[in-house]
Parts: C-alpha cells; sequence; structure tokens
C-alpha cells in the first residue's frame, strides 16, 4: 500500500537521520555581540530615526550643547544608545511636558547636580559608618585599658567599693600618711 514510505500527507517519510536523503542539512548559529552605552555606533540618520526625530534636530542640540555625539577618525557623528536615550527624554520633556529647549537644559544640569549629591551623600554615609566603627573600637580599646587597670588597683587592695546615694562607683582608698609622733629621749626627762 506504500504507507511505510509515504506520510499521511502524502509526502516520502524522513529518513531516522532527520534529513532526507540528499539534502544538506542546515545548521545555524547566532553571535551576541555586546556594546557599551556609550559607545557611538549610530550614524546621525538612524540615531534621529531611532529617536523619532529630524537629522538637523540632532544637529541642533548639538550645538546646544543638549547632546555631544562621538566623532570617528574621519570625523562622522556617532551616536550612543545612551545618546538615542537622551534625545528620547528631551522629546519627552519638550512634546509631552511643554519644556522650551532651555527648560530643557536646566532640567538635564539640575540632573548632574542630583547625581553628584548622591555621590557626596553616600560617601559621606560610608564615612559615618567607618566613623561609627572606629569609635566602637576604640571605646572597647579603652574599656579594656580601664579594666586591666581597676584589676590591678584591686590586686593590690587600693580600692574599696563605694555606694553613695544615688551611683555606686569605684573610689581608690589612699591611706594617711603616717606622721612620726615626737618622739622624747626617755633619759631627758628624769632629771
Amino acid at each position: 500500500m506504500g504507507q511505510d514510505s509515504d506520510d499521511r500527507a502524502g509526502r516520502p517519510a524522513k529518513s531516522r537521520g532527520g534529513a532526507r536523503p540528499g539534502s544538506a542539512v542546515r545548521v545555524s548559529t547566532s553571535t551576541t555581540i555586546e556594546v557599551d552605552a556609550d559607545r557611538g555606533v549610530f550614524m546621525i540618520s538612524v540615531a534621529a530615526e531611532l529617536a523619532e526625530m529630524h537629522p538637523q534636530t540632532l544637529r541642533m542640540y548639538e550645538q546646544r550643547g543638549l547632546i555631544e555625539p562621538k566623532r570617528s577618525p574621519k570625523g562622522t557623528r556617532l551616536y550612543s544608545h545612551s545618546d538615542v536615550e537622551r534625545l528620547r527624554r528631551i522629546q519627552q520633556m519638550t512634546n509631552d511636558l511643554g519644556l522650551n529647549l532651555a527648560g530643557v537644559e536646566r532640567v538635564l544640569a539640575l540632573e548632574v547636580e542630583l547625581e553628584r549629591e548622591k555621590r557626596r551623600y553616600a560617601q559621606a554615609a560610608e564615612r559615618l559608618v567607618q566613623l561609627q566603627r572606629e569609635t566602637v573600637e576604640m571605646r572597647d580599646t579603652l574599656r579594656a585599658e580601664m579594666q586591666t587597670e581597676i584589676d590591678k588597683l584591686r590586686q593590690r587592695n587600693e580600692l574599696v567599693p563605694y555606694t553613695g546615694t544615688r551611683t555606686t562607683a569605684l573610689v581608690q582608698f589612699r591611706p594617711p600618711p603616717v606622721e612620726m609622733a615626737d618622739v622624747h629621749e626617755v633619759g631627758d626627762d628624769e632629771d
């Protein structure tokens, strides 16, 4: 009946190796390339298309200092992924928020200042943690030194507990100096 050599749709059955006899097997490979977000890879026409604006607008933004594309060795403008994202943000601020370019410049400057202050705050927080650690270490060292001195004084019986009305403290006891009594010569009084 021929069903052994043909499948149900009437096509010739595949061999067990997966390929038809006499056909070449295709092998596909893929390569992933990661590009730094700040590396200039797009020419102005591609960057303008990605940011959905005219290339002349990109040139104007560059003149105003809103964007700084990299340059190829021949001087061609090359825009990075970060540049394209910045262009999209500028477009959002002008179209959606109604800011003019002076307002956009101010917002971007404030963002730079905010990032700088965040870094300063993080550094100050790290320094605070370091100082707290040093303070704890110094306190522990002083405590150990004081305890050593207290133990030495106790061993010589020079510390006496003192209980006051409100506090308890250790007081160093120093007996008064022994005064030499006036010594009279025994033989002089009998005369």
